[in-house]
């Protein structure tokens, strides 16, 4: 098997619905200009609030991909 090197970013997706779909959307959204992705993983969910209401969550998710040197 040839080994292989793999990248790791961090992107924060947001929603007004819900975390799950927050970092669904960081996911979508990534994979559109990032190739081979291979693991997401959620690191911290926070909520955007406006005069005391939830307006948004926001999901921030740690991505993988192999590297291509």
């Amino acid at each position: 098997m040839a080994e292989s090197v793999y990248r790791i970013i961090e992107v924060v997706g947001t929603s007004s619905k819900s975390w799950e779909d927050a970092a669904k959307a960081a996911v979508e959204t990534a994979s559109g200009t990032l190739r081979d992705l291979r693991v997401a993983e959620v690191g911290k969910l926070d909520m955007k609030v406006d005069d005391g209401r939830v307006v948004a969550f926001r999901a921030r998710v740690s991505l993988s991909f192999k590297y291509e040197a």
